[in-house]
């Protein structure tokens, strides 16, 4: 990449970010003139992250292979539907609509440009909440106020009762602001396995360990929770490496 020195980066965020402190570093030495992230959710930390090192905050589109582009942020930063080629609809897992604000459990999508195959209403996993509010920006699409992942991504873990379900954004609030370049959650029968790759040799593996246990047990689960350093995570065949993964 030193040798190529792309004009424009696009990407998962877990391959930019780790690009972007190979940049801090002083180990890669690239000038793109943009930054596109996609595919993957886009934390605050790896935002900061691209924008320290490249000068520029990324451009997080937010798209379906089955749809293309849905939504792109604003010159504010706020995220805008694309409403002219595809209609978005948060619902619960009833199919009912949810309230502006609210995450749905599934985001139902009508693709008004595929005259090939028309998809009316289709099902995506994705747990998306709509604004109340239009943007300042003047731009007439509405604004998603977040985007939480995937629905597949909530993990059931066992209560004191019945199961309670605890969404990835648990192990954002930790792991996003830890001395690491990429984790993975694995769940197993009796135990979570979390796999980190550090960003430092000062990464304090039994704070990291205590600090989850205790955001897992104020969500309701006592789990028990084991912390593995590796040097990479593994890769789907599309490249992407899964936040979650179940064992059988």
């Amino acid at each position: 990449m030193n040798s190529f020195q792309p004009r424009l980066l696009v990407g998962y965020p877990s391959v930019l970010r780790p690009l972007a402190q190979a940049q801090l570093q002083g180990v890669l030495d690239i000038r793109p003139e943009a930054v596109m992230s996609a595919s993957e959710v886009l934390t605050d930390r790896a935002a900061r992250d691209m924008q320290r090192a490249w000068s520029t905050l990324p451009n997080d589109v937010y798209a379906a292979t089955e749809t293309a582009g849905i939504s792109s942020p604003c010159q504010l930063g706020n995220r805008h539907l694309y409403e002219d080629l595809v209609i978005a609809e948060p619902v619960r897992a009833d199919g009912t609509p949810v309230e502006d604000g609210t995450a749905g459990d599934h985001l139902l999508v009508t693709v008004l440009f595929a005259r090939t195959l028309p998809l009316i209403r289709y099902e995506l996993t994705d747990r998306v909440a709509l604004s109340p509010e239009p943007c300042r920006c003047g731009l007439p699409f509405r604004v998603l106020a977040s985007i939480e992942g995937r629905q597949d991504d909530v993990l059931l873990l066992p209560g004191p009762d019945t199961p309670v379900a605890v969404h990835p954004i648990v192990f954002h609030a930790v792991l996003d602001n830890a001395d690491v370049t990429q984790w993975q959650v694995e769940q197993h029968h009796d135990h979570i396995l979390l796999r980190v790759v550090p960003a430092t040799d000062r990464l304090d593996v039994t704070g990291l360990r205590e600090q989850l246990t205790a955001d897992l047990l104020s969500a309701g689960t006592r789990v028990p929770v084991r912390v593995e350093t590796v040097p990479l995570i593994p890769r789907t065949a599309l490249g992407k490496a899964p936040l979650i993964r179940r064992m059988p």
